[in-house]
């Protein structure tokens, strides 16, 4: 067995151990949005008026700056939007994963993962609200999803793989160095602007920098499984692949990066 086969293997006990105990996580993020709106009538929808509120505004914009029929622009600003605010604040969370639990982490022998499924819960709940939008935008056109709707779950799930991974990696990297986090952020307000989601792809013009500036980013491709299907398409080969292809990549690096820095990181706190 090679040593690189070995990290692996370790690294996937510590991931193994926080998905089999899985109650853990889902406890604790559950409690974290409680806490954050107890007391609140409205509660964590708060989030979902204030994403409801987001879109509108900047669905009427970039739509009547783009010439779009707001019948298919609006829906595909809703789910860019609420997919996007759940993919950046899970990577953004995730840079202060470790450090944010440094005191449980420093006391109980609780497998690293744990924290970031933790984060990845906590997000997810709050998308559960806000995807809440989507149906009601359809239905103020007259819209209804159709069966590529089923598609979704894989493509979530893909999503969500691939989201992790990028996860541990930041968190191991963040907690070593702390100004990484800054950096992070830049990038995904950055990434927002590249990535087709205030604009749709049609609206490149052809040519080769075009399909570059699709293809060579990964989170076209990671919102594209899961807006196209509800959108009414089921989202090109090309789209499929290369999520399938940067989980299996991506989970074999952060494997190894976790096993190799594991024992580093309670003394990086």
């Amino acid at each position: 067995m090679t040593k690189a086969t070995s990290q692996i293997i370790t690294g996937w006990g510590d991931v193994f151990g926080s998905i089999a105990n899985f109650h853990l996580p889902a406890l604790l993020g559950w409690q974290d949005v409680a806490q954050r709106y107890r007391r609140s009538r409205v509660g964590a929808f708060w989030l979902t008026i204030n994403m409801g509120v987001l879109i509108g505004a900047l669905g009427l914009v970039f739509g009547t700056i783009f010439n779009s029929p707001m019948s298919e622009f609006l829906p595909f600003i809703c789910v860019g939007m609420i997919v996007w605010g759940y993919y950046s604040q899970l990577i953004n969370e995730a840079c202060v994963s470790f450090i944010a639990n440094s005191e449980t982490m420093l006391q109980l022998p609780i497998p690293f993962f744990t924290y970031i499924l933790r984060t990845w819960w906590r997000n997810t709940i709050i998308l559960g609200h806000n995807i809440l939008i989507f149906p009601i935008v359809l239905l103020a056109f007259g819209k209804f999803v159709d069966l590529y709707a089923l598609l979704v779950v894989p493509g979530f799930i893909l999503a969500s793989l691939n989201i992790l991974w990028i996860m541990v990696i930041l968190a191991v990297l963040c907690t070593r160095y702390r100004d990484l986090t800054q950096i992070i952020q830049n990038v995904m307000q950055v990434s927002l602007y590249v990535t087709p989601i205030m604009w749709q792809p049609s609206h490149l013009p052809n040519g080769t920098k075009s399909a570059l500036m699709l293809g060579l980013n990964p989170f076209y491709h990671l919102i594209s499984v899961v807006r196209d299907p509800l959108l009414g398409n089921p989202g090109t080969l090309v789209n499929w692949i290369v999520v399938i292809v940067m989980a299996v990549v991506g989970w074999a690096i952060a494997l190894l990066f976790l096993n190799r820095f594991r024992s580093r990181i309670t003394y990086w706190l």
